[in-house]
């Protein structure tokens, strides 16, 4: 019988004398024996499923199917007696049936669904592995499906997280596959138990215009971190993610090595615009007077992190000055963003920590702590105002969601122009503006890296005008660039199109050469060319002139489509550029394909060293025996795994 058929049979219920209360969701098909409809006892029937369960006279089948399928049905009022005279017979030791029950097969769908959500939750929220096996978790586990049985540490460990490493890792090479172009980010760094790591992070833009990043790989590294050793672990990495037809850009903070990775690996590389901004302005916090004044601020902060007296006092003077309640903050040498930060918020305190440090018991013990003088005061207003610029740069290029590598360009203009003296700086700003601005002037001197940076710009609707240091020259030069790599995609794409034709041209030769002839000696009809009325009407004043327009080349198409962007108003500063292609991809077909090849490539290495802080939480001291390969898929799968939300 069809499975629809039996779907549509009536279900009858199970006699009166059948008193278990599994029968309340179990009954019978009828079937007709000696002209009389009577009930099917040799298989019972689900009634929320309709499968057909053999029945052997006892409940044991019916209670496993629904164990196993519909555990609602296993509650305490379908497996006790209901009838008063039995409840009252039953021994209160005797275990109940759902206490009882069997325990979920691991390879059930049940099953594996919880083992695979207990993997999400180690790699997702950075747990260790033993998480399996501490006692509360065990308990939740329980309580929540009391026949689930928790595999074993290792278990997870060598077969789970992989698992869901392989499948998340397929996931994205599928992604990944569908872009023209992918950028990659590099960086290294040291863990708790002193192994070298070096991570790997992908960027590229998605069909719908959504810059899209992964966290490739973090591999242990044993040899050296020279130029070379680099650019083979680069050649690898583009290798075993399948992106040796993607233009691979390369961005990399401005170490030697990573500079000569780049070389060796013929990689288009483009400096962190982050990293340039950091070696800029620590070169002005080395300024002898900014320097000294950095480090009287950096001890009366310190003082006030090791002092509780001194805190509880700062306290109270806030709350007399309507201040805020804000700790001092201490500075990171790594950062210099950081030194900001830090005299920024002792401006911002400096009523309450100036009336603090008078009073005699906070001083006591304390000979070589004072205060700032208004000279002092003065001098860390001034520097803030001239190190503003580098902060906000700093802070827009952390951004990934949306194109960085367009404001490179830009921001390195404004920047130096910024950094010029005026009229009226201290001999303390004039040395910042001039550390600054030598600094930077050193920066993206290769003419690949600034065409790079140019072309970008150029592709972002909101630069497209340049309108940074460059002459009239220059400009032109840029447009042409872009002209020439917009046909160069017309020409790749008819070649690859034409290529992909002749097999297929091969197949239907084949196929024509092997179908039999019907028969030879049929005249084929003759092709003859149809007439309508409107032809012999209309036919001598129009003409099918299709045939005398001669088709448009790759570059008069590029160049048609370069004077149209050229022309049209420049984007907003506050609206995304790509939003705007996703609404001119039409309008634009050549140069929105090769501003999606531009735009993916982010101006910073910051997305992978945002992964330090995530690693530093997988490998910290209770876990400072995890293998490197483990590190690597908990670090991928907590950056990349998609859960969705609840």
């Amino acid at each position: 019988m069809a499975e629809g058929d039996q779907k549509e049979r009536e279900i009858k219920n199970a006699p009166s004398f059948l008193k278990a209360n599994i029968w309340a969701h179990f009954g019978f098909y009828e079937h007709e024996q000696s002209g009389k409809h009577e009930l099917d006892k040799s298989y019972a029937v689900c009634k929320a499923c309709h499968t057909k369960i053999k029945y052997l006279g006892n409940t044991t089948n019916m209670r496993n199917h629904a164990s196993r399928f519909h555990s609602e049905m296993l509650t305490p009022a379908t497996t006790t007696t209901t009838t008063s005279a039995a409840a009252k017979s039953i021994d209160p030791a005797q275990p109940k049936i759902d206490a009882i029950l069997s325990t979920l097969p691991p390879n059930s769908e049940k099953g594996k669904r919880i083992t695979k959500a207990v993997a999400a939750f180690i790699a997702k929220d950075l747990r260790p592995y033993s998480v399996v096996e501490n006692t509360g978790f065990r308990y939740l586990l329980k309580t929540i499906e009391p026949r689930y049985k928790i595999p074993s540490r290792s278990h997870f460990t060598e077969n789970v997280i992989p698992a869901l490493y392989h499948e998340t890792k397929a996931q994205i090479i599928a992604s990944m596959s569908q872009a023209s172009r992918v950028a990659i980010t590099c960086d290294s760094w040291t863990s708790v138990t002193t192994e070298s790591y070096v991570t790997i992070t992908a960027h590229y833009v998605s069909k719908d215009w959504q810059i899209l990043s992964h966290v490739l790989q973090t591999r242990a590294i044993y040899e050296s971190h020279t130029g070379a050793h680099l650019a083979e672990l680069l050649s690898h990495v583009v290798e075993e993610w399948q992106l040796s037809d993607k233009s691979v850009v390369l961005v990399t903070d401005n170490a030697s090595n990573m500079i000569v990775a780049a070389q060796v690996g013929k990689f288009p590389h483009v400096k962190c615009f982050a990293h340039t901004l950091n070696l800029a302005s620590q070169r002005a916090l080395k300024v002898a007077t900014l320097s000294r004044l950095l480090g009287r601020v950096r001890r009366i902060s310190t003082f006030f992190h090791r002092s509780t007296r001194a805190s509880h006092c700062l306290k109270e003077k806030q709350k007399c000055l309507g201040l805020k309640n804000h700790k001092l903050i201490t500075d990171v040498p790594t950062r210099w963003n950081s030194a900001y930060d830090m005299v920024e918020r002792f401006l911002e305190q400096q009523p309450a920590v100036c009336a603090t440090l008078l009073s005699p018991e906070v001083r006591k013990g304390e000979t070589d702590l004072c205060t700032l003088n208004e000279t002092d005061v003065s001098n860390a207003e001034d520097a803030m105002s001239a190190l503003k610029p580098m902060k906000d740069a700093t802070m827009l290029m952390s951004e990934e969601r949306n194109p960085t590598v367009s404001l490179i360009a830009p921001l390195n203009a404004q920047l130096l122009q910024s950094m010029t003296d005026t009229m009226g700086d201290t001999p303390m700003i004039h040395e910042i503006k001039n550390a600054i601005r030598t600094d930077l002037q050193k920066r993206y001197s290769s003419e690949a890296e600034k065409k790079i940076l140019h072309t970008a710009s150029a592709l972002d609707p909101r630069f497209k005008g340049l309108p940074f240091i460059l002459t009239e020259e220059e400009r032109l030069e840029i447009y042409n660039g872009v002209t020439e790599e917009a046909a160069s995609l017309e020409i790749t794409s008819k070649r690859t199109h034409e290529e992909d034709q002749v097999p297929r041209r091969k197949e239907t030769l084949e196929e024509e050469e092997s179908s039999p002839v019907e028969d030879n000696h049929s005249p084929s009809p003759p092709k003859r060319k149809a007439r309508s009325l409107l032809m012999s009407l209309l036919g001598q004043s129009f003409t099918d002139t299709e045939g005398t327009i001669e088709p448009k080349t790759p570059y008069a198409k590029a160049e048609e489509e370069m004077e149209k962007y050229c022309k049209a108003p420049p984007l907003p500063l506050s609206e995304d550029p790509l939003n705007w292609w996703c609404e001119h991809e039409v309008i634009f077909p050549l140069l929105s394909q090769l501003s999606k090849q531009y735009l993916c490539i982010p101006g910073t290495s910051v997305s992978a060293e945002r992964v330090f802080s995530t690693a530093g939480d997988v490998v910290d001291a209770k876990r400072s025996a995890l293998k490197p390969e483990h590190v690597d898929q908990l670090v991928f799968l907590q950056k990349n795994l998609h859960i969705p939300k609840s």
